[in-house]
């Protein structure tokens, strides 16, 4: 993997150096004002557009404050944002495209283009909040259709900052991207995407991911930071043809009130080649890692090394679903998961937060890393080394209780077609790991501390071949000779 690793880094970095060399235009010498007041989407993009008939440059932004509304990026054109310089988003919704291709709104599109790119130290802020409160005024005018489901507006109504489609050389590098109105950014069936060293505030609104890849090839995401009120770093397959993989991400800090590094709100396709390492996770409110195949599609072939998640809800969750599979079997294998330390608050990680996660799943104690796979679709070959998680403990069985005697086992549901969450099986039976439908499930110096007393052991294993313990080690006040690993209709490795 590591071979494979420097590859594709190095093919990836040799194409987007050619953008490098190209020249420079100010964005002011075609007439843009930078009064923050002045609406400049036609001279963006008239300016766009005669860069690519030169055959390519940059478009470059000094310090200032320039309104737009959606602007389309084309072939060999970085736009390039000096310190100081904000591209501001517009507050009226009707300065932005819905395009009929994708089936979203941005501020920022490019669509089947080459040798892209968001440059610099400036920022891009969609100022989402005004324009989403704006929209949801003109639907309740009947001046525009929308569902208004939980009285917002569809997210696909609403612009991100940036949506790139079908694209090839893509460098996002040193930008800040705030405030968007929906999603963030989004890179959808692109090859050889490069994001270095960005900075994400995106928690002014519902929906607000860090970043969405979406069925991509050759990626590296590393350097940066994202503070997000959805998703952190999301990884999606939206085409049941079409795949997630040949990815890099590397030295990352992500804060949530959703998940911070997870696969598969839709899982279509499948996520392969994945190697991530050096992430923090903080202040999330679900998992700071999710896995989820729920869709028909797999995921294989994923290495994370090196995770620090101080503050989580949740520190590991891998799940097979059978949502939207279409008769396509789902399948999870070869997964790796080592050098994590991690901490799981007794209270709401998120509290204080604009836009906090829910308060749902209610009745249930702190709930454990879990991996859950199907009867008929058992998740394969998982290792995890190298891992200490410190719980708050206190499982209280007169609050929620799950016992271990077979009927309450299996009357924990399999809710096969339910969105991939950690928490929706309410109360689970152990307070550290609850695993159930595996195969070939590898724990190799796990070391599980809770603060406080626990009803529950540590460790269940329910429907699981080939399990394998070497240096398991648990800590819990008052636990004298309780029992702390049960095993039930599981087989150890040989």
């Amino acid at each position: 993997m590591m071979r494979r690793k420097n590859v594709f880094l190095a093919i990836l970095l040799s194409g987007l150096s050619l953008m490098a060399a190209a020249k420079d235009y100010s964005a002011v010498s075609f007439g843009a004002k930078k009064d923050g007041m002045s609406l400049n989407s036609a001279i963006i993009q008239g300016a766009i557009d005669y860069i690519h008939e030169q055959g390519g440059g940059r478009l470059v932004f000094d310090e200032g404050k320039y309104l737009t509304g959606t602007i389309f990026l084309k072939s060999n054109v970085t736009l390039h944002l000096k310190k100081g310089a904000v591209l501001l988003g517009s507050v009226n919704p009707f300065d932005y495209e819905k395009n009929k291709y994708i089936g979203w709104t941005s501020m920022i599109f490019a669509i089947k283009q080459d040798n892209i790119g968001i440059t610099g130290e400036g920022m891009i802020d969609g100022r989402g909040f005004l324009t989403a409160v704006n929209m949801v005024g003109n639907i309740q005018k009947g001046l525009v259709t929308d569902p208004l489901k939980y009285d917002r507006p569809n997210e696909t109504n609403r612009p991100q900052n940036i949506y790139f489609r079908e694209c090839t050389n893509v460098r996002i590098t040193g930008v800040t991207l705030k405030d968007p109105a929906s999603w963030n950014q989004t890179y959808d069936q692109c090859r050889n995407l490069y994001v270095d060293s960005i900075h994400v505030d995106s928690k002014s609104y519902w929906n607000n991911d860090g970043i969405d890849v979406v069925d991509c090839d050759s990626v590296v995401i590393k350097n940066s930071y994202f503070d997000a009120a959805d998703d952190v770093i999301c990884f999606k397959s939206h085409d049941a043809t079409k795949i997630c993989q040949n990815v890099i991400v590397d030295n990352c800090t992500g804060r949530s009130s959703a998940n911070g590094l997870k696969f598969g709100t839709v899982s279509r396709g499948g996520f392969r080649n994945f190697k991530v390492t050096n992430l923090k996770i903080i202040d999330t409110y679900r998992s700071a890692i999710t896995f989820a195949a729920v869709d028909g599609g797999f995921v294989e072939n994923i290495e994370v090394d090196g995770v620090r998640s101080i503050n989580t809800g949740n520190v590991i969750y891998l799940r097979i679903g059978d949502r939207w599979s279409n008769g396509k079997q789902p399948y999870m294998k070869n997964v790796r998961i080592s050098n994590v330390y991690a901490e799981v608050p007794a209270t709401k990680p998120d509290a204080g937060y604009s836009y906090e996660g829910p308060i749902e799943d209610l009745p249930r104690n702190i709930s454990p890393a879990s991996i859950i796979g199907l009867p008929q679709y058992k998740i394969q070959d998982v290792t995890l080394k190298n891992i200490e998680i410190v719980y708050p403990g206190g499982g209280n069985p007169h609050y929620a209780r799950r016992g271990l005697t077979r009927a309450e086992l299996e009357s924990i549901p399999e809710m096969p077609t339910a969105y991939p969450e950690f928490s929706q099986f309410k109360e689970l039976p152990a307070w550290g790991f609850y695993v159930r439908h595996a195969t070939g499930i590898r724990f190799e110096n796990i070391t599980l501390r809770a603060k406080e007393s626990d009803y529950r052991p540590a460790i269940v294993f329910d429907d699981v071949q080939q399990a394998s313990f070497n240096k398991v080690n648990v800590a819990e006040p008052a636990a004298k000779s309780k029992k702390q690993v049960f095993l039930h209709n599981t087989t150890r490795s040989k």
